[in-house]
C-alpha cells in the first residue's frame, strides 16, 4: 500500500502543476511551483505544498487565489486521474528554501565570527 501512496503523491504533483500551468486562468495567481503532495494513507486528503515567487503579499493573494480555485482542481484531477475518491486539497506555502537560506545566513555569519 505504502507504494501506492508514493506513486499516486507523484501523479497527483504532476497533473496539478498541469493544471495550475495550463488550465488556471486566475488573474490572482502568481509564479507557482508544485513542490509535494502528501497524501494520507486512505488516499482521501492530500496536502499540496506549494513555492511562490514574489513578496509576502503576492504569496497571500497567490494562495488565496489557489484556494477559490480548489473545486475546479478537484473536478479537472476527475477526469485526468483514475481514483476511487478524489482527495479533499489543501494548498499550504512550501517555506523550505527561505529556512535552508536564514541557516546559511546563520552559518556563514558564524564562520565570518570565527575568523576573526
Amino acid at each position: 500500500m505504502r507504494y501506492r501512496r508514493l506513486r499516486v503523491q507523484d501523479l497527483m504533483r504532476e497533473e496539478i502543476s498541469l493544471i495550475i500551468q495550463r488550465e488556471l486562468h486566475d488573474p490572482g495567481l502568481g509564479f507557482i511551483t508544485v513542490v509535494e503532495v502528501k497524501m494520507s494513507e486512505d488516499l482521501k486528503t492530500g496536502k499540496v505544498y506549494v513555492s511562490i515567487y514574489g513578496e509576502e503579499e503576492e504569496q497571500k493573494n497567490t494562495l488565496e487565489a489557489l484556494k477559490r480555485s480548489k473545486g475546479y482542481i478537484k473536478f479537472l484531477l476527475g477526469q485526468r486521474v483514475q481514483l476511487r475518491y478524489i482527495p479533499e486539497l489543501t494548498f499550504l506555502l512550501d517555506d523550505t528554501l527561505e529556512r535552508v537560506q536564514r541557516i546559511e545566513e546563520i552559518f556563514k555569519k558564524d564562520a565570518d565570527e570565527n575568523k576573526d
